[in-house]
């Protein structure tokens, strides 16, 4: 747990004497509103990964549940109500991967990489390859508003949402059986557990928070675009790698997802800052994943994901 804190505490020592605006006010206010929209689409993914199963279609959720927005709250007087219609869509389509893969029995890798190109291919036919705004005035007040001085409303609203998640991961029962599954889905049968049910319920969750993140995203970029959640598959499962959640189950969770979302923001941020290319930037992450999974090998002496 130790050395996740330690690498954000380098990091940030090393942007800071790299470019002298990284350690700025107004980009701390920029870097809280990036990691915000990443936490909440990462919280639900965190018990997936706990139960040693995985998701793909994190980015294609959250253009699909954009993209739907957005023609809804032009095409109805829905207003704020909007969020709960973005929740029910995102829970909806995590209920269909969950569906397919405990009931269908198909592994986890197959069913969101299937409907990863789904529910983009439908995101992208509502679009017509364009990009569209919303129409409702101070809507994104919401996602950039500072209730707290210097913090965008969004981070906010992901850390009232991480504190709400960690609490479920420590204090429920759902929370135990995600932990359980994931050290060992036979033992977890034979102690009576219900396995199926409760990794239905997993993706239902992940769907659910990823809908209010990509709705949260919405309002903060003020449209919505066909490139819009491109890049959350990657920094996803790289902060909640890098976070201490193992790819083999069984060890982390979302408590450890927050510090894994600040380590893959500062890099984002101060790379960016740098001049350093998109491209490269792609190279730097995938590094980062191969990097946390053998760290995580070395701890767990396990590498099964299922």
């Amino acid at each position: 747990m130790w050395l996740p804190i330690a690498v954000v505490v380098l990091l940030v020592a090393f942007f800071s004497l790299a470019t002298e605006s990284f350690a700025t006010w107004r980009n701390f206010t920029s870097l809280s509103g990036q990691a915000g929209a990443l936490l909440i689409v990462c919280l639900g993914g965190s018990f997936i990964i706990l139960m040693g199963s995985i998701d793909l279609s994190v980015g294609a959720i959250v253009l699909f549940v954009a993209a739907a927005s957005v023609q809804i709250l032009n095409n109805t007087d829905v207003g704020g109500g909007i969020f709960f219609v973005a929740a029910a869509i995102g829970a909806a389509l995590g209920l269909v991967n969950g569906l397919v893969y405990a009931v269908g029995r198909v592994p986890s890798f197959v069913v969101t990489l299937g409907t990863l190109s789904i529910f983009s291919g439908l995101a992208l036919q509502i679009l017509q390859g364009r990009a569209i705004q919303f129409d409702l005035p101070g809507f994104e007040e919401i996602a950039i508003g500072q209730l707290v001085p210097r913090l965008p409303n969004i981070a906010l609203c992901a850390l009232l949402a991480w504190g709400g998640i960690v609490l479920v991961a420590n204090r429920t029962r759902f929370g135990r059986y995600m932990a359980l599954i994931g050290g060992g889905e036979t033992v977890a049968r034979t102690a009576g557990i219900p396995v199926r049910r409760y990794k239905i319920y997993a993706f239902a969750l992940a769907g659910l928070l990823t809908g209010i993140g990509a709705i949260l995203i919405v309002a903060r970029l003020g449209a919505a675009g066909p490139s819009v959640g491109q890049d959350l598959l990657l920094s996803s499962l790289a902060a909640i790698v890098v976070g201490g959640t193992s790819l083999s189950g069984g060890v982390g969770g979302p408590h450890r997802t927050l510090i894994g979302v600040l380590i893959i923001t500062i890099i984002d941020n101060g790379l960016n800052l740098m001049g350093v290319s998109q491209y490269s930037q792609m190279v730097v992450k995938g590094a980062v994943v191969i990097a946390a999974v053998l760290v995580s090998r070395e701890r767990s002496l396990s590498a099964l994901v299922k």
